[in-house]
């Protein structure tokens, strides 16, 4: 039976916890930060009854690590990779498999390419993998390569989706501009996208560029389907709202006209002269706005892929413990999901 550690016990652990210890795998401890849920029974998260696995604070996650001895550990913390490296290398150099609901995980060798290779340095040295995983394999990955694999000529791939940032927690909210007035989000936010090619360049090579979810999606997407990325670009512009809305995530109501999310459009060009434009949506959601997922392959033929509310954090707590196996039998190092195959469904 393979042994689970989770790290971060915030609201997708709810769901990762319960689905990993019921698809057969044996939870033996978890981490956070939060000092309201350090020293509870992960049962009290899952809303079931207790289960004698206490949550540790992160201090003590290498000694309880050591102890517990896990064959892989679910990070469910923040979205960027600077934000999660302190429990990625830990898990390296424990030699501890790990995959991360991280967006900038699932494919950062084009935005943190520094830091991606001292994580797979370590890795490899240690004999474990390190990936990234979530909505975005299943939803802007397995199913649009394979679409991809029925067109017979493609000249550009177009996709969109959407998804209420109430549903990821404070971190996911506020690196999407919400409750910020236009000119906060015009300074905060969108001027990060406002500069030449090569001071972004400079940025990635420092670790501090900021890519939306799209940027490491359109690389994932290029590594999956062989192709050569030539240039690359990302905007992300304010998305408002006519009417109030009050956010139980940022604990504040966005009036109307401030920014209640933002839309991130990432244009990639390759050799091969397939375009692929994609625009991820995360907002504050009105009473009228649910998720979407909407793909387009313009080619010979066309084709068109909608999903309407979908259950985005259900699938992507679902998509990574389905992911397990896969890492566990992956090659050493930090290795995408998109050299993994496709994502299947566990019995």
């Amino acid at each position: 039976m393979l042994k689970v550690v989770q790290y971060g016990c915030g609201k997708m652990s709810k769901y990762t916890m319960r689905y990993a210890i019921e698809n057969g795998y044996e939870l033996v401890g978890a981490v956070d930060i939060n000092p309201d849920v350090i020293g509870k029974d992960i049962g009290s998260i899952m809303e079931c009854e207790d289960t004698g696995i206490i949550v540790t604070s992160i201090e003590n996650a290498e000694e309880m690590m050591r102890q517990t001895n896990p064959d892989i550990c679910i990070v469910t913390t923040m979205s960027l990779m600077n934000d999660v490296k302190d429990a990625l290398l830990l898990c390296a150099e424990l030699g501890i498999n790990a995959i991360t609901t991280c967006e900038e995980a699932f494919y950062p060798f084009n935005s943190s390419p520094v830091l991606t290779e001292e994580i797979d340095k370590l890795a490899k040295e240690n004999n474990c993998t390190i990936t990234g995983s979530g909505y975005q394999d299943a939803f802007w990955g397995n199913l649009i390569t394979t679409l991809a694999g029925t067109t017979h000529k493609i000249t550009k791939i177009k996709g969109s989706s959407s998804y209420n940032v109430e549903d990821y927690g404070i971190a996911l909210a506020k690196a999407h501009g919400a409750g910020l007035s236009l000119e906060e989000f015009a300074s905060e936010v969108a001027s990060a996208d406002n500069i030449s090619e090569e001071e972004r360049n400079d940025l990635i090579q420092k670790g501090e560029f900021l890519p939306s979810y799209m940027w490491n999606t359109n690389g994932w997407l290029c590594d999956k389907l062989n192709l050569h990325v030539t240039h690359q670009v990302q905007k992300c512009v304010p998305m408002t709202n006519d009417k109030d809305i009050h956010s139980t995530t940022l604990d504040m109501t966005v009036k109307a006209g401030m920014a209640t999310g933002m839309s991130a459009v990432v244009t990639t060009e390759t050799e091969e002269g397939i375009i692929i434009e994609s625009e991820c949506i995360g907002k504050v959601y009105s009473e009228e706005d649910f998720d979407c997922n909407n793909w387009t392959i313009f080619g010979e033929p066309d084709t068109n892929l909608i999903i309407e509310r979908p259950n985005t954090v259900e699938l992507t707590c679902s998509a990574i413990v389905n992911r397990i196996e896969d890492v566990i039998k992956a090659p050493a190092g930090y290795v995408p999901t998109s050299q993994m195959g496709e994502l299947k469904y566990r019995i």
